[in-house]
């Protein structure tokens, strides 16, 4: 397949890009890049450009696919990729939400200011990779029982509250109050089930972390005020998703679905895109074991901040105060949501593969205090850097179906990074600079060094250049545990 040139795109705006839809006679609407010019250079150099005009040719699928500036490749789709469907009767893609469904990132913050306790940081975070079990395949201390992992799969984040490894006034704080209702735990395989029995609360590996931040710039003071988010202020990240239940889920209806789409009479250029109809029976099964899978990890998040909330108490006592959940924000997910398309509102299956839901002002969902302010979209960088946090706008929901990017975007391969990075020196180096990282692994650390992401700031600065979201603060890591 012929490698897109940059000279095969066509600038539609300072930040937005696109591949017009007669490039390829199978594409049934154009590919959009949103990035500056400066990442779009980056971004030709590999094949995800190849794969999003492959999701251009996806039955049903609306107005453009899309790729955030994080874009790189991913199995099938890109990770960064937004692709709109018809509902009921446009396709479903597990491959247009990966196999760690639900992926996501949530930020607490504290009272705690950096300056009072940079001394304890080290202290913290080893008592964090304590409390927090990481690492390939790293089971947890909760052993789930088929009663309820069924409870888990149903009630998600509700499940972890009623159990008290949670706390009430969070579920008010994360998408869909961290339970998706159509879930049908009947419908995840018992492999599925077995690789989640001993992982709930626990980060796994790759790219998944839970990190102490401080607040070093604010650049909207309102909105920073309505999230609770002031300067010098310690706040914690956390990025994990299904873990093995939901890379299974996928697994198991990926195969079903390269069976299935000769019965639908769809052909695509690449298999990995298999996808069946929303409203066929295959596609009604995948939807609702990608719901229960979503919950898993809502819950899996929760769980994780309840051990964390106790390693901050153990390093900090009653003087730490508390950690309050700001919000918690999917970026590997389907959702059924209306957009407006040629001036009327139509129901769409939106496929978000690294890529975070980012509505403006207004939206319902979110708890009354930030409802003015705009979802909170959370984007980590790498562990050496920075990470933001944004506020949606309405301008999301008119170019990108409310979606904008999920982080930095991986520059490097693994496996390049591992040959490149000696990880005991960058380790001492990190430390060095005032960041203590404990990992299970020198191995993790190499393949999840700064030099393996693009630059997090050209990343978020094409996002608020866009007005697809508003930069509110940037943060600084302080204390990383990574699997």
């Amino acid at each position: 397949m012929k490698r897109i040139q940059k000279s095969d795109l066509i600038r539609l705006e300072d930040y937005l890009w696109e591949i017009p839809a007669s490039f390829r006679n199978d594409m049934l609407v154009p590919a959009r890049v949103l990035a500056s010019e400066a990442l779009l250079d980056q971004i030709i150099d590999d094949r995800s450009l190849n794969q999003l005009v492959n999701v251009a040719t996806l039955p049903g699928i609306q107005v453009a696919s899309l790729v955030m500036p994080d874009v790189h490749e991913g199995y099938g789709f890109p990770i960064g990729g937004v692709a709109a469907t018809l509902h009921p009767e446009g396709v479903i893609s597990p491959g247009g939400i990966g196999y760690d469904i639900n992926c996501g990132v949530r930020l607490m913050t504290s009272s705690l200011n950096i300056d009072e306790v940079r001394d304890q940081i080290e202290e913290l975070s080893k008592e964090m990779y304590a409390q927090i079990p990481s690492g390939m395949g790293k089971g947890g201390q909760i052993i789930l029982s088929e009663e309820e992992m069924t409870d888990v799969l149903t009630r998600g984040a509700l499940w972890a509250v009623e159990n008290g490894y949670g706390k009430q006034e969070d579920l008010e704080h994360i998408e869909n109050h961290g339970q998706f209702e159509g879930a049908d735990p009947k419908l995840v395989s018992e492999m599925a089930k077995k690789r989640g029995r001993n992982q709930l609360g626990t980060i796994g590996s790759g790219n998944h972390f839970v990190e102490i931040d401080y607040v070093e710039s604010i650049y909207e003071t309102e909105i920073a005020k309505a999230y609770g988010l002031n300067p010098r202020q310690l706040v914690v990240l956390i990025h994990t998703g299904s873990r093995g239940l939901g890379h299974q889920v996928a697994t198991d209806y990926i195969r079903l679905m390269v069976n299935a789409m000769s019965k639908y009479n769809i052909e695509l250029p690449d298999r990995e895109l298999a996808c069946v109809p929303f409203n066929s029976e295959e596609g009604q099964s995948y939807f609702k074991a990608m719901c229960a899978a979503a919950n898993y990890a809502w819950c899996n998040r929760e769980v994780i901040s309840w051990e964390m909330r106790k390693a901050w108490y153990n390093v900090f006592g009653e003087a730490g105060g508390s950690l309050e959940l700001l919000y918690d924000v999917a970026h590997n997910i389907a959702k059924i949501e209306d957009h407006k398309i040629d001036s009327r509102y139509q129901k769409l299956i939106v496929h978000r593969k690294g890529a975070t839901r980012a509505f403006g002002p207004g939206f319902s969902e979110l708890p009354e205090k930030l409802i003015q302010a705009g979802q909170p979209v959370i984007i980590p960088g790498s562990m050496g850097t920075c990470s933001y946090v944004l506020a949606g706008t309405n301008r999301s929901m008119e170019i990108t179906f409310g979606s904008c990017c999920h982080g930095a975007g991986r520059r490097l391969s693994r496996r390049a990074a591992k040959r490149i990075v000696n990880a005991p020196v960058l380790k001492e180096e990190l430390a060095e600079r005032g960041i203590y990282v404990q990992a299970g692994s020198y191995k993790g650390i190499a393949e999840e060094a700064p030099v393996a992401y693009k630059d997090v700031n050209m990343v978020v600065q094409s996002i608020q250049d866009s007005g697809v979201a508003k930069m509110v603060a940037k943060l600084k890591p302080v204390g990383v545990v990574k699997g």
